[in-house]
């Protein structure tokens, strides 16, 4: 795949500049094959094109490129985490639990290549780089940027002061003494290939500017730390948008197991009321149907007569009356006293046992007018009906 590599300034610089997306970073675009196709310098705010369909690659600055290397037994991977944690405690000036520390795999020698940046310049490289629209792939020590030279070499880059070397595919190193390093290089008789101007004097083997950007990107970095945060934000929102579909999930569930127990309930209420209709008929209305029902229960405890219970027994009562059906203008119930007004041309009935009949019964009889007054006798209950004349008809 092509990529993008980018040559980063000092981050302190970078960061803390008045317009961080306006500095311009030296850069480098690479073919499928490694081979560098341009070069050039432009702002992070002029790269999102550039940059599109390519994998990016940064490379600190030497001076934020904290490199080591620690010789370790052979160590299954937690442990060795573990282990590169401990050794980097005794590198790190400062609280170890603000850097992030990156390491390699452990060569053939026992040697593990380990780096560590503040995680605070770390993510806030990263929302620098989301900011000018960029996706970043890898975030590597400036040496890596280099050729990897051939076994037995080493290729050696001067960059704002500092020596780079590339040892290998997997160890690189930042010098700051540079004459002292280059001594000590020569001293060991291994081939040295510079790579860039001002060379200095000795048997250096000169090598393109372009192997600044064409060595093997190491199968590590620092990448992890710098998108910690979007990575951070991004789990925050999935955990915010799971907790939001359980609850929408919560509250559709509640909704229907209320809709379901209003239904059950109404129809419980309904069948209560159906049923208080069925064994208390007198009662009008039912609204509430265990307090009526309790005070109906309450009222024939205590031998107390339903008020609208004497209107039913006189009413049920005179239906031995003959005239009742077909004749009555109208009723009137007052004082348990049932009075019927007869129409203008009823015929006068001859016929006197019907009062006799009610007379037996408990019941008082009298004409009054064009019509009659039914009531019970005097001493005698109002709750007659089961004595009434044609009761044993209902």
């Amino acid at each position: 795949m092509s990529r993008l590599r980018l040559a980063l300034p000092p981050l302190a610089e970078l960061l803390h500049a008045p317009r961080p997306l306006a500095v311009p970073v030296e850069c480098a675009r690479l073919d499928r094959a490694g081979r560098v196709t341009a070069l050039g310098r432009r702002a992070l705010e002029a790269l999102a094109q550039d940059a599109r369909g390519l994998a990016l690659e940064c490379f600190l600055h030497p001076q934020d490129s904290l490199l080591a290397c620690i010789e370790l037994p052979p160590l299954p991977a937690a442990r060795t985490k573990a282990a590169v944690d401990c050794a980097a405690q005794a590198l790190i000036l400062g609280c170890g639990e603000q850097m992030h520390v990156a390491h390699g795999p452990r060569d053939a020698q026992g040697q593990v290549t380990l780096s560590w940046l503040p995680i605070s310049r770390l993510q806030a490289l990263g929302e620098l780089l989301q900011q000018a629209g960029l996706k970043l792939s890898g975030l590597y020590p400036a040496p890596y940027a280099l050729a990897v030279p051939a076994p037995g070499q080493h290729n050696l880059c001067l960059l704002d002061g500092q020596l780079l070397l590339r040892h290998s595919a997997a160890q690189a190193s930042v010098e700051p003494l540079v004459e002292e390093t280059l001594e000590q290089l020569r001293a060991s008789g291994a081939g040295l290939g510079w790579i860039g101007d001002d060379a200095p004097e000795g048997a250096l083997q000169r090598l393109p500017v372009e192997q600044r950007w064409s060595g093997a990107a190491p199968a590590w970095g620092l990448q992890a730390g710098a998108m910690a945060t979007r990575g951070a934000v991004q789990g925050w929102g999935r955990a915010l948008g799971c907790c939001a579909l359980a609850v929408a999930v919560w509250v559709v569930g509640l909704n229907l197991y209320a809709a379901r127990e209003a239904e059950q309930g109404l129809r419980l209420k309904n069948q209560m009321s159906q049923r208080v209709r069925q064994v208390f008929p007198q009662l009008p209305v039912v609204l509430n149907p265990l307090q009526q029902a309790r005070q109906q229960l309450a009222a024939q405890q205590s031998g107390a007569a339903d008020p609208s219970q004497g209107f039913v027994n006189l009413l049920q009562a005179g239906s031995a009356m003959p005239f009742m059906v077909g004749s009555v203008q109208s009723l009137s119930f007052a004082d348990q006293r049932l009075q019927l007004e007869l129409l203008p041309d009823t015929p006068k009935r001859t016929d006197s046992g019907w009062q006799g009949a009610l007379t037996q019964a408990g019941y008082s009889v009298q004409a009054e007018g064009n019509g009659w007054t039914l009531s019970p006798a005097a001493g005698e209950p109002a709750d007659l009906a089961a004595d009434a004349p044609g009761a044993e008809d209902e």
